[in-house]
């Protein structure tokens, strides 16, 4: 072991467990762990004081994790290359430690800039492979097989003993409403860290995946039947390989068994598994195109809703005034909770991209602001599939009437968060408009929702006649479409853009 200084750089991997960077640090000499508090990243649109809540929750309990092992966790406030240089001047030439970051547009520069001064001033720089993203990867055809071996890999055990650089200067640890992390109206935020992660996985591989598949898209129940584990995930509190094979240990032993209740439970899980699988799926769509925050997958699209942004429709549904209870009170519920299943969510993107006819790139950043499990791998990806601009995935118009009737029939989460519909009758809460009285302080619909999906629907199609289309979208197919094995789903024609209903 060398006495050169190892620098180990937290970023969304705020744990000790399953952490390659810190173990083959601490192998290699003393070491600083430090985490970075940059002003820039808090100024972002798509950051607010919810997402550090969470984070804040999780320093506390790795500064403990680290703690019982020998070292103290650095906290410094500034920008990275600031930092870095200031601890250059102080200890000398060091080299630096860190997973590999698929974030939003703001990470990917910051991290293109760290390598350059990383160069400029002869810093090795080892980043390491984080969860099931590839980087540089050659070949779409690879990825399934890459992941799957990387989950498969044993865990990486936490190091027992950390030799510390001492005297190292550490900023207190910013208070969770300090004004550096904004003003947002967080409501409540799910809490963070190491400990409560471990929590939340046993709880759900003991008890409350049992109803996971029968509960994913209901909203208000779903809170308690689907995993949970999601900011854990994004923040990384636990690694996706610690949780897919403890789900998979959990399917084996429920296969063991002869009991129905068994048989369910396992098909449960495994249905969760391929979820995780898509978690990075759709991650390393990002990691391979990181344009795709700001620009639509399929050129076609283009210009197609940017001019006639309104902001009088955004106003209202982001605030949950649209007219249609299943959406206010979806937008509510995240408002208040930070976290929504994924049906409400694509729900949520599906009405405002398609009735509102809202640009994508408006909206992203506001949900990403209440997303407590705020993923850009995800979030950008699933925005773009949702309002329907990459040119390869089957268009989703969701009819909110009848997402309201199938998904929460007796309107217990609609009149949970719209309070203006108590004296409403059973009859008429999913569609308030047709009560024979005027309901107080509840608005009228926004848009007309058959004409709102018909309008979007011709300019859709409009995209899909151009004559370059079928050619650009077998290439963004070919570039970041799924491999699954199996026939693929047939592509809707531009006549069937025009007829179809959409009322998913």
């Amino acid at each position: 072991m060398s006495d050169v200084v190892q620098v180990i750089w937290f970023k969304r991997d705020l744990r000790v467990h399953d952490h390659a960077p810190l173990l083959n640090a601490s192998h290699n000499g003393p070491v600083i762990p430090l985490y970075i508090i940059e002003p820039t990243l808090w100024a972002q649109p798509d950051s607010s004081r919810r997402h550090w809540h969470f984070i804040h929750d999780s320093l506390h309990d790795l500064r403990d994790d680290l703690a019982a092992r020998g070292a103290q966790l650095i906290i410094r406030i500034g920008e990275v290359c600031d930092v870095l240089d200031h601890l250059r001047q102080q200890f000398g030439s060091f080299v630096l430690w860190s997973h590999e970051e698929t974030g939003n547009g703001w990470s990917y520069q910051r991290d293109l800039s760290v390598g350059q001064w990383c160069k400029a001033h002869g810093v090795i720089w080892h980043e390491m492979p984080s969860n099931g993203v590839v980087r540089r990867l050659k070949n779409r055809d690879e990825w399934a097989r890459l992941r799957n071996q990387r989950m498969q890999a044993p865990l990486i055990s936490a190091p027992t003993q950390i030799r510390c650089v001492a005297h190292v200067a550490t900023h207190d640890l910013p208070a969770k409403d300090h004004i550096l992390f904004g003003a947002f109206d967080i409501g409540s935020v799910q809490k963070g860290g190491r400990q409560e992660g471990v929590k939340t996985l046993a709880s759900f591989l003991r008890e409350r995946g049992r109803r996971y598949m029968l509960t994913i898209s209901k909203p208000g129940v779903s809170a308690r039947h689907c995993s949970r584990l999601s900011a854990h995930i994004s923040f990384g509190t636990l690694s996706v390989r610690e949780i897919e094979q403890a789900t998979q240990a959990k399917i084996t032993q429920l296969a063991a068994s002869s009991e129905d209740e068994a048989q369910f439970f396992r098909r449960n899980l495994a249905a969760f598994l391929s979820r995780l699988a898509w978690h990075c799926h759709f991650i390393q769509k990002l990691e391979q195109q990181p344009c795709i925050e700001f620009k639509c997958m399929h050129s076609a699209f283009e210009g197609m809703r940017e001019p006639y942004f309104r902001d009088d429709y955004f106003d209202a549904w982001r605030k949950g005034r649209t007219g249609y209870p299943l959406i206010d009170a979806s937008m509510r519920s995240l408002h208040a909770n930070g976290w929504i299943t994924f049906r409400m969510r694509a729900m949520l993107v599906s009405f405002a991209s398609y009735h509102l006819w809202l640009d994508w790139r408006r909206t992203a950043p506001f949900l990403a602001q209440l997303f407590t499990d705020y993923e850009p791998g995800i979030h950008y990806p699933q925005f773009q599939m949702q309002s329907g601009v990459t040119g390869i995935n089957v268009l989703r118009m969701y009819n909110p009437i009848k997402q309201s009737y199938d998904h929460d029939p007796a309107a217990r989460f609609i009149r949970r968060y719209l309070p203006e519909l108590a004296g409403v009758p059973d009859a008429f809460v999913h569609e308030p408009w047709r009560c024979e009285r005027p309901v107080a302080d509840y608005p009228s619909p926004i848009v007309a929702h058959e004409a709102a999906v018909r309008h979007a629907r011709q300019e859709i199609a409009q995209r899909w006649q151009q004559s370059d289309f079928k050619e650009q979208a077998k290439e963004v197919h070919q570039r970041l479409g799924s491999r699954q094995r199996g026939p693929r789903p047939k592509r809707s024609s531009v006549k069937q853009i025009q007829q179809l209903s959409f009322d998913v």
